[in-house]
């Protein structure tokens, strides 16, 4: 059983037995077939910790689609861009307008330039400039939910902020987010990041260190639930080999291709799983 099964499964577990159902209330999200409203179960500030440097954080309960995964974060963290039309997948496509855009969000966000004390920076760039020149500074952030451009924003930022913190000639981080769809979307968050620390980590000459993780809200959807339960019959497997080409120096010059996962060993999952928009 891979780490990320471990944390996957008690984090369901302990949400199905000690979650609050939102039932009571009226809530924004909806089942994209039927327009009925899509409810939860959830459980306040769940904080996992994965150390990278022991074993790569993907679920073996179900395929996890990590090379799709990764095509998003370089959208979004090395495209910096906002519209569908830069990316390979169609995750976003019932977000975007009739030109591809979702607006002011995620890398819309991080490609934003601000001036500093040594000349303009976007986020990522200042975190690249930080981690090579200030590697000591407890100031290595991101955060990408503006409040003066929610407005224009088609979805509010879930991953909102990455604190990148070295200790020694370790990388460590922490990814906030506001709201986990906990089938959908959980394992594919911690893969991004995971993998994001390596890129960062291995461009700046550090090691990847611990990625820690802090959800707020984390739930599973009222039609998930059969799911969530079927899933965690499943067997699981020792985590996967993870991978990097170790001749990029260039956090610009990877590529989803710039990635493997060896070994990579997954219990079938046939289900169709219902989106909540």
């Amino acid at each position: 059983m891979s780490y990320a099964d471990e944390v996957f499964i008690r984090n369901c577990r302990d949400i199905l037995t000690h979650g609050v159902w939102d039932t009571d209330q009226a809530v924004r999200p909806h089942w994209e077939d039927d327009g009925a409203p899509a409810h939860t179960v959830k459980k306040f500030g769940i904080v996992n910790r994965y150390d990278l440097s022991k074993e790569f954080p993907l679920l073996t309960l179900r395929r996890t689609y990590w090379k799709t995964a990764v095509d998003e974060l370089l959208w979004i963290w090395q495209q910096k861009s906002n519209n569908i039309h830069d990316l390979r997948g169609h995750i976003w496509d019932q977000w975007a307008d009739e030109t591809g855009s979702i607006g002011k969000a995620y890398g819309y966000q991080l490609g934003v330039k601000h001036q500093y004390p040594e000349g303009e920076f976007d986020q990522v760039d200042r975190v690249l400039y930080d981690l090579k020149h200030n590697p000591a500074s407890r100031r290595i952030l991101t955060n990408i939910y503006t409040f003066e451009d929610l407005h224009e924003m088609a979805l509010y930022p879930c991953a909102y902020s990455m604190t990148f913190n070295v200790s020694g000639n370790t990388l460590n981080a922490i990814l906030n987010q506001r709201s986990q769809d906990m089938l959908a979307a959980n394992n594919w968050n911690v893969v991004q990041y995971a993998v994001l620390v390596h890129m960062l980590a291995q461009v700046s000459g550090l090691e990847a260190g611990e990625l820690g993780h802090v959800i707020a809200d984390c739930h599973i959807y009222d039609r998930h639930v059969p799911l969530v339960e079927k899933m965690l019959q499943n067997p699981s497997y020792p985590a996967p080999e993870f991978v990097i080409d170790r001749s990029i120096t260039d956090f610009y010059r990877f590529t989803a291709d710039s990635f493997r996962m060896e070994n990579y060993q997954y219990a079938p999952f046939d289900a169709k799983i219902p989106v909540a928009v």
